[in-house]
Protein backbone atom coordinates (compact mmCIF):
# COMPACT_ATOMS: atom_id res chain seq x y z
CA UNK A 1 0.00 0.00 0.00
CA UNK A 2 1.13 3.67 -1.70
CA UNK A 3 1.82 5.51 2.17
CA UNK A 4 -0.32 8.52 2.43
CA UNK A 5 1.29 11.98 1.56
CA UNK A 6 2.71 13.97 4.68
CA UNK A 7 -0.74 16.15 6.09
CA UNK A 8 0.33 19.91 5.37
CA UNK A 9 -0.87 22.14 8.07
CA UNK A 10 -1.76 25.68 8.40
CA UNK A 11 -2.57 26.12 11.86
CA UNK A 12 -1.32 24.75 15.05
CA UNK A 13 -3.40 24.67 18.25
CA UNK A 14 -1.11 25.03 21.12
CA UNK A 15 -2.72 23.90 24.66
CA UNK A 16 -0.47 25.72 27.71
CA UNK A 17 -0.34 27.12 30.54
CA UNK A 18 -1.86 30.13 32.30
CA UNK A 19 1.31 30.27 34.78
CA UNK A 20 4.86 30.64 33.48
CA UNK A 21 5.88 27.42 36.25
CA UNK A 22 8.54 27.91 38.52
CA UNK A 23 11.41 27.00 35.78
CA UNK A 24 12.47 29.35 33.29
CA UNK A 25 12.97 26.61 30.74
CA UNK A 26 8.96 26.52 29.84
CA UNK A 27 9.01 30.36 29.27
CA UNK A 28 11.65 29.81 26.65
CA UNK A 29 10.22 26.86 25.40
CA UNK A 30 7.04 28.43 24.86
CA UNK A 31 8.81 31.63 23.11
CA UNK A 32 10.56 29.29 21.07
CA UNK A 33 7.36 27.21 19.73
CA UNK A 34 5.57 30.53 18.89
CA UNK A 35 8.57 31.92 17.04
CA UNK A 36 9.19 28.61 15.26
CA UNK A 37 5.47 28.50 14.22
CA UNK A 38 5.69 32.00 12.44
CA UNK A 39 8.87 30.97 11.02
CA UNK A 40 7.49 28.11 9.31
CA UNK A 41 4.38 29.94 8.37
CA UNK A 42 2.01 28.49 10.04
CA UNK A 43 -0.75 30.26 12.26
CA UNK A 44 -0.87 29.90 16.25
CA UNK A 45 -4.26 29.05 17.74
CA UNK A 46 -4.47 29.63 21.55
CA UNK A 47 -6.35 30.28 24.56
CA UNK A 48 -6.47 33.91 23.82
CA UNK A 49 -4.79 34.94 27.32
CA UNK A 50 -1.38 37.31 27.45
CA UNK A 51 -0.44 35.71 30.82
CA UNK A 52 1.86 32.81 31.78
CA UNK A 53 3.42 30.26 28.82
CA UNK A 54 0.03 31.69 27.18
CA UNK A 55 1.48 34.62 26.27
CA UNK A 56 5.09 33.92 25.69
CA UNK A 57 3.93 31.31 22.55
CA UNK A 58 1.39 34.39 21.54
CA UNK A 59 4.23 37.37 21.70
CA UNK A 60 7.09 35.32 20.31
CA UNK A 61 4.64 34.32 16.99
CA UNK A 62 2.91 38.07 16.79
CA UNK A 63 6.82 39.52 17.61
CA UNK A 64 8.18 36.70 14.33
CA UNK A 65 5.71 38.09 12.15
CA UNK A 66 2.96 35.12 12.72
CA UNK A 67 -0.75 35.33 12.71
CA UNK A 68 -2.24 33.86 16.09
CA UNK A 69 -5.71 33.49 16.59
CA UNK A 70 -7.31 33.13 20.33
CA UNK A 71 -9.99 31.94 21.60
CA UNK A 72 -11.46 32.83 25.32
CA UNK A 73 -14.95 32.85 27.02
CA UNK A 74 -16.14 35.80 29.04
CA UNK A 75 -15.89 34.39 32.31
CA UNK A 76 -12.05 33.97 31.71
CA UNK A 77 -11.34 37.41 29.63
CA UNK A 78 -10.47 39.08 32.77
CA UNK A 79 -9.08 36.14 34.90
CA UNK A 80 -6.74 35.51 32.33
CA UNK A 81 -6.22 39.21 30.88
CA UNK A 82 -7.28 38.36 27.47
CA UNK A 83 -4.78 39.48 24.98
CA UNK A 84 -5.76 42.34 22.96
CA UNK A 85 -2.77 42.42 20.58
CA UNK A 86 -3.83 39.34 18.53
CA UNK A 87 -4.98 39.22 15.00
CA UNK A 88 -8.47 37.65 16.01
CA UNK A 89 -9.49 37.20 19.36
CA UNK A 90 -12.91 35.30 19.77
CA UNK A 91 -14.82 35.87 22.96
CA UNK A 92 -17.12 32.54 23.52
CA UNK A 93 -19.84 31.97 26.30
CA UNK A 94 -18.44 28.77 27.80
CA UNK A 95 -15.35 26.35 27.85
CA UNK A 96 -16.93 24.07 25.80
CA UNK A 97 -17.55 27.14 22.99
CA UNK A 98 -14.03 27.61 23.50
CA UNK A 99 -12.73 23.97 22.70
CA UNK A 100 -14.76 23.30 19.96
CA UNK A 101 -13.74 26.74 17.97
CA UNK A 102 -10.18 25.99 18.93
CA UNK A 103 -10.91 22.77 17.52
CA UNK A 104 -12.47 23.33 14.87
CA UNK A 105 -9.73 26.29 13.28
CA UNK A 106 -7.09 24.22 13.99
CA UNK A 107 -5.83 21.29 11.73
CA UNK A 108 -3.12 20.13 14.38
CA UNK A 109 -2.41 19.98 18.57
CA UNK A 110 0.33 20.52 20.18
CA UNK A 111 0.31 20.43 24.01
CA UNK A 112 3.18 22.37 25.93
CA UNK A 113 3.50 22.33 29.75
CA UNK A 114 0.36 23.30 31.75
CA UNK A 115 -2.10 22.66 34.62
CA UNK A 116 -5.46 21.16 35.30
CA UNK A 117 -6.92 22.93 32.18
CA UNK A 118 -4.11 21.89 29.66
CA UNK A 119 -4.66 18.58 30.96
CA UNK A 120 -8.34 18.84 30.34
CA UNK A 121 -8.21 20.60 27.02
CA UNK A 122 -5.32 17.39 25.46
CA UNK A 123 -7.08 14.61 26.72
CA UNK A 124 -10.63 15.84 25.63
CA UNK A 125 -9.01 16.38 22.15
CA UNK A 126 -7.47 13.04 22.01
CA UNK A 127 -10.87 11.17 23.16
CA UNK A 128 -12.40 13.86 20.31
CA UNK A 129 -9.95 11.99 17.86
CA UNK A 130 -10.32 8.09 19.46
CA UNK A 131 -14.41 8.18 19.02
CA UNK A 132 -14.36 10.10 15.40
CA UNK A 133 -15.28 13.47 16.14
CA UNK A 134 -12.14 14.53 14.29
CA UNK A 135 -9.26 13.28 11.91
CA UNK A 136 -6.38 15.49 13.22
CA UNK A 137 -3.20 14.45 14.60
CA UNK A 138 -2.12 15.29 18.51
CA UNK A 139 0.98 15.58 20.10
CA UNK A 140 2.96 16.70 23.18
CA UNK A 141 6.03 18.38 22.92
CA UNK A 142 7.86 17.29 26.18
CA UNK A 143 9.92 20.13 28.04
CA UNK A 144 12.47 19.37 30.13
CA UNK A 145 10.68 16.00 30.62
CA UNK A 146 7.53 17.63 32.07
CA UNK A 147 5.33 15.30 30.36
CA UNK A 148 7.86 12.20 30.87
CA UNK A 149 5.76 10.74 33.86
CA UNK A 150 1.85 11.50 32.30
CA UNK A 151 3.49 9.37 29.21
CA UNK A 152 4.16 6.70 31.60
CA UNK A 153 1.08 6.84 33.43
CA UNK A 154 -0.29 6.44 29.61
CA UNK A 155 1.75 3.18 28.57
CA UNK A 156 0.79 2.05 32.14
CA UNK A 157 -2.96 2.72 31.13
CA UNK A 158 -2.30 0.73 27.83
CA UNK A 159 -0.67 -2.66 29.28
CA UNK A 160 -3.55 -2.47 31.93
CA UNK A 161 -6.08 -2.73 28.87
CA UNK A 162 -7.48 0.88 29.06
CA UNK A 163 -6.14 2.75 26.28
CA UNK A 164 -6.34 0.18 23.20
CA UNK A 165 -3.10 -0.53 21.38
CA UNK A 166 -5.31 1.15 17.98
CA UNK A 167 -5.58 4.24 19.80
CA UNK A 168 -1.99 4.57 21.35
CA UNK A 169 -0.74 6.62 18.41
CA UNK A 170 -3.65 8.87 18.66
CA UNK A 171 -0.86 11.22 20.85
CA UNK A 172 2.44 11.82 19.29
CA UNK A 173 5.54 13.46 21.81
CA UNK A 174 8.69 14.34 21.00
CA UNK A 175 11.18 16.76 22.77
CA UNK A 176 11.86 19.31 19.96
CA UNK A 177 9.59 21.07 17.57
CA UNK A 178 10.90 19.64 14.13
CA UNK A 179 10.61 15.93 15.19
CA UNK A 180 7.09 16.44 16.31
CA UNK A 181 5.99 18.34 13.63
CA UNK A 182 7.19 15.18 11.29
CA UNK A 183 5.21 13.37 13.22
CA UNK A 184 2.33 14.88 13.57
CA UNK A 185 2.50 14.98 9.29
CA UNK A 186 3.05 11.27 8.99
CA UNK A 187 1.29 9.28 11.91
CA UNK A 188 -1.42 6.74 10.56
CA UNK A 189 -4.38 7.73 12.66
CA UNK A 190 -6.83 4.98 13.21
CA UNK A 191 -10.53 5.52 12.59
CA UNK A 192 -13.26 4.93 15.09
CA UNK A 193 -13.14 0.95 16.16
CA UNK A 194 -16.50 -0.46 18.67
CA UNK A 195 -15.31 -2.02 21.62
CA UNK A 196 -15.68 -6.33 21.41
CA UNK A 197 -18.63 -7.03 22.87
CA UNK A 198 -18.87 -8.47 26.36
CA UNK A 199 -18.00 -12.43 27.06
CA UNK A 200 -21.22 -14.14 26.95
Amino acid sequence: MTPAPPRVFRRICVFCGSAPGHDPVYAAAARDLGRSLAERGLELVYGGGRVGLMGQVADAALAAGGRVHGVIPRRLRDLEVAHEGLSELFVVDTMHARKAMMAQLSDAFIALPGGFGTLEELFEIVTWAQIGYHHKPVGILDVAGYYRPLLQFIDHAQAAGFVRDVYRPILQHADDLGTLLAQLATVALPRFVAPPPPPA
